[in-house]
């Protein structure tokens, strides 16, 4: 490289364009549209280019002339939008594949929907079989609580374990309980398992948390291409939703098998932060082992470099961990899986190892008990450690509120969820009351504070499209209605902010803010191109938007 050159080029990335060297044309050439890099240091432009999975040049449409030669793939965006390709930092996508591909409930509106959904899939068991899936809402069921008898009248003569769609509850019937011996006298299990009961003491039909695993048990492990099936119909998933680089919420050793096999088959069109599942019950001694996992099924597209700690469970069920009591049962203030002590040692431990530390919290006492230890790691280490994450952060004190930013703690949060469905008007509201329930979801609150906020869709929990969320993220509304009163509206943030937490932000939350998360010279080209510019329509038809095209790396995966 001539001095010349040298210096054109240093100029060019700093100035966030870009200089054709010699001959060598793009691969890849965006024009006529909306580009909006999410870069501060040039923030929208007229020209993208790409070479070899690289973002070569970056601003205005006469300067792109020159990378265009013979072979180059010239798109005519023809005013449609070219955004960096999103993250989703919290998602299941081989949990969320294993359930499209068995008894998958989330279709199920209403108990009609459920009653033809399993009438029809326990029609499909064979002797000797299972009845398994889930995907269905708590809300359909009064109480989020679907009973017994009516899975008796629809899978009789087979045994049914059915997850609902939060992962926090399963639904069983008779001859599932009866295998597993769960009757009047069993105990719900600790530290956090509910056995739903009736009147005289026996089992309802609903197990939450930890009790799930009293049936879960028996039910037969899915094989190694079952899993992997799983896994690529939640990636290709993702690439039709302009989704590039996924954050996998919970794994066990199967799941990173499946991830590695599909990356030596080159299957992969994602890459993918795995979050290694921490046993509640193994305290520090796991870490080795959990190293181990890390080294042998690291690759350069899968990275399993996080830990995922379930800290408590969920509002609707009753089991997410509170400051103050629920008003349904004033006695009762949820649990923590892990007693505060316990999770000390256990962040310390990953943290110091290497690891980044993903903590499930929904509840504002589980969210104080993770910062604690944050804070407790952060006293040891003085922040030189791995950037830890915090996901769905439901329920604040708002004294907590400025704690992530200053103790560099990403906030993931789900924004679908951050609207009046009745999750919230049904099960979480009339437990919380109306004090408590203006801290749902501050996400505005924790960006004003200066936390990196970060987004994901947790599905198969809700949907993966980014595009609704991002809708109900800017409105606070319903986004399959045009109307209706926003549900906190102070918690609205703009359209710019939810684009970051899609895009930099989650790339922020991978440690990856190097490589990828906005449209800028030298980082990776992971691009999408929106039917429309999201910024040129109402805020209400944001969901309305569809993804055209997907590059990763360079490469186009999706073509719409």
């Amino acid at each position: 490289m001539t001095t010349r050159f040298a210096v054109l080029a240093a100029l060019a990335f700093l100035t966030g364009c870009g200089v054709r060297p010699g001959d060598a044309p793009a691969d890849l050439v965006f024009r006529g549209g909306a580009v909006h890099t999410v870069d501060d240091a040039l923030p929208t432009a007229e020209a993208v280019a790409v070479r070899s999975g690289r973002i070569v040049y970056v601003g205005d449409a006469a300067g792109v002339e020159t990378w265009i030669g013979e072979g180059t793939e010239v798109v005519d965006l023809q005013g449609r939008m070219l955004l960096p390709a999103f993250h989703d930092t919290h998602v299941h996508p081989v949990s969320g594949g294993i359930e499209l591909g068995e008894c998958d409930l989330n279709p199920a509106t209403d108990r009609a929907d459920v009653v033809r959904i399993v009438s029809a899939c326990a029609a499909t068991v064979e002797p000797g079989g299972w009845l398994r899936g889930g995907g269905f809402q708590l809300p359909i069921f009064p109480d989020g609580a679907p009973g017994r008898e009516l899975l008796d009248s629809l899978a009789p003569d087979v045994p049914a374990f059915l997850a609902s769609a939060d992962g926090h509850s399963a639904w069983v019937n008779s001859r599932a309980l009866a295998l597993a011996g769960v009757d009047a006298g069993t105990a719900d299990p600790p530290p956090d398992g509910v056995i739903v009961r009736r009147e005289d003491g026996e089992p309802q039909g609903t197990l939450r948390e930890s009790a799930m695993g009293l049936v879960s048990r028996l039910v037969p492990a899915h094989t190694d291409e079952e899993v992997l099936a799983g896994l690529m119909r939640g990636v290709e998933m993702a690439s039709r939703l302009g989704i590039t680089t996924l954050h996998e919420a919970s794994a066990d050793e199967s799941y990173l098998k499946a991830y590695a096999e599909a990356e030596r088959r080159g299957l992969l069109t994602t890459r993918v932060v795995v979050s290694i599942r921490v046993d509640g019950d193994r305290g520090t001694a796991q870490v080795p082992d959990m190293v181990a996992a890390r080294d042998r099924y690291q690759g350069r597209l899968v990275r399993p470099v996080a830990a995922k700690i379930f800290l408590d469970g969920v509002i609707e069920g009753g089991t997410a961990a509170l400051l103050e009591p629920y008003l349904d049962r004033p006695e009762w203030r949820g649990e923590l899986t892990m007693a505060p002590d316990t999770l000390d040692a256990v962040v310390a431990a990953l943290d110091d190892a290497g690891f980044k530390v993903h903590v499930h919290a929904i509840g504002d006492r589980a969210i104080r008990t993770a910062l604690d230890a944050f804070e407790f790691q952060r006293a040891r280490d003085g922040g030189a450690g791995p950037r830890h994450v915090m996901a769905h952060i439901q329920l604040f004190d708002p004294a907590d509120v400025p704690r992530f930013a200053e103790l560099g703690v990403v906030a993931s949060f789900q924004p679908l969820w951050s609207y009046a469905d009745t999750y919230i008007t049904d099960l979480t509201e009339p437990r919380l009351g109306p004090v408590r329930s203006r801290w749902l979801y501050p996400i505005r609150s924790l960006v004003e504070s200066g936390a990196v906020v970060a987004a994901g869709s947790d599905w198969s929990v809700s949907s993966m499209d980014p595009l609704p969320a991002m809708e109900v993220a800017v409105t606070r509304r319903d986004p399959d209605l045009d109307t209706g009163t926003p549900w906190i509206p102070e918690e609205r943030v703009g359209l710019e902010t939810i684009l970051r937490a899609y895009t930099l932000g989650g790339a922020v939350a991978a440690d990856l803010e190097e490589e990828t998360g906005s449209i800028t010279v030298g980082k990776s080209a992971d691009l999408v191109v929106l039917d429309r510019d999201l910024f040129s329509i109402p805020p209400e038809r944001i969901s309305d938007a569809k993804v055209e095209m997907t590059v990763f790396e360079g490469r186009v995966v999706y073509r719409r």
